[in-house]
């Protein structure tokens, strides 16, 4: 059950940092906030916005509270396949990932056939130059970097699961960052002065808002379509590898997005920042760190969360602070058992499993938003 920790606040959180407080409580005194800011389980501070937040406006939207990586999210299949089916190591899958799904900032490849999917989605309201096109076509179907991941996972009953994990790339950082600059300029020109400025918002009606809009939405098109090219390569790959299995059971969902919905009576602009929507039969992914479990949900619909839930464990370090504190044997004692890119331990600390919240608590604090399905636990992961 949620907790008012600040004016206009409701938290589900029992481990919340007093700066992701503050932040939301900025958020919440803005005038074209309609109705009260919720916190999920997994809430931390964030660029602009509160990562793990969910903000209803009412005639504006916030450009970077929605972020920079418009539509990233989560997509994950259950296969035909059994933990039996599996080889005794996974470690000839790790090579077959790498090839066919690359990951990094600004890793691309060269593939001709995705031309179609491309040209289903359209092209955003921004005109896009000739680098920029290039970029949506060479990182389509790729995975990222970050948090971004590959997994495979067995579930409570020794099914195989694959988990993805990505958004929309360069094109959909590029397309915020205009957006964000478009925004404070609104402001200026308005004379509007805020509290934080990086949650500048555009004013619906103008011209400015209209181009936003439009460009996100292709973004989140473009990402929730790229994660669905992926997960194809993915599933085949490691069909592949076993000579057997197909897709059965597959969940796509954001959790970086705003949508248009209607809440306590009053169509909204609902932003997730971190958050995924959990309405009443709603199914959803939400991973943990490495090394911990995932989950399988479905949503509760609780209006108070506007019909929302956590997207992940969250973290409770920064990168910073894990690279400090935290160390690749000790990365390597948690993922003990597992397939990963364990070469790479030094480079992966600031993703170390110590670097988020429990996931457990967060499930925990979130009884009242969502149904677990299933409990997936990790055979192998690759991460970006």
């Amino acid at each position: 059950m949620p907790n008012e920790v600040a004016p206009n606040v409701l938290s589900w959180a029992s481990d919340l940092d007093p700066g992701a407080v503050a932040q939301a409580a900025r958020a919440a005194r803005m005038s074209i906030v309609a109705g009260h800011v919720a916190l999920m389980p997994d809430a931390h501070v964030g660029i602009g916005a509160t990562v793990g937040s969910v903000i209803p406006t009412e005639g504006a939207i916030i450009p970077s509270a929605v972020g920079v990586d418009i539509g990233c999210g989560m997509i994950a299949t259950r296969t035909s396949l059994r933990a039996e089916d599996l080889p005794q190591s996974l470690d000839a899958l790790m090579p077959l990932v790498e090839s066919r799904i690359p990951a990094g900032v600004g890793k691309g490849h060269d593939d001709s056939t995705i031309d179609r999917a491309l040209d289903e989605l359209g092209r955003p309201h921004t005109e896009l130059t000739a680098k920029q096109a290039h970029t949506v076509s060479v990182q389509f179907g790729t995975l990222g970097s970050g948090n971004h991941f590959v997994e495979v996972c067995l579930d409570e009953r020794s099914r195989v699961w694959t988990v993805l994990h990505s958004g929309s790339r360069g094109i959909g950082n590029q397309l915020a960052t205009r957006h964000i600059v478009d925004a404070k300029n609104m402001m200026a020109r308005q004379a509007i002065a805020l509290e934080d400025p990086a949650m500048a918002y555009l004013v619906q009606g103008t011209p400015e808002f209209t181009a936003y809009i439009e460009d996100m939405l292709w973004a989140q098109a473009y990402a929730m379509a790229s994660r669905a090219r992926m997960n194809v390569v993915l599933n085949n790959a490691l069909f592949s590898l076993v000579k057997r299995g197909e897709m059965v059971e597959t969940i796509n969902c954001h959790h970086n997005f705003a949508q248009r919905e209607r809440h306590f009576g009053t169509d909204l602009w609902i932003t997730r920042k971190g958050a995924i929507k959990a309405d009443r039969g709603d199914d959803g992914v939400i991973p943990g760190s490495m090394g911990t479990q995932s989950y399988i949900v479905r949503g509760r619909g609780n209006p108070e969360s506007y019909n929302s839930c956590s997207h992940g464990a969250g973290r409770r370090m920064s990168r910073g602070q894990a690279r400090r504190e935290l160390t690749a044997r000790s990365l390597r004692e948690a993922m003990r058992g597992r397939t990963w890119n364990a070469s790479r331990a030094a480079a992966l600390v600031d993703e170390h499993p110590k670097a988020y919240k429990s996931i457990d608590k967060v499930m925990a604090d979130q009884r009242d938003l969502v149904e677990i399905r299933h409990t997936l636990h990790q055979v192998f992961n690759y991460k970006g």
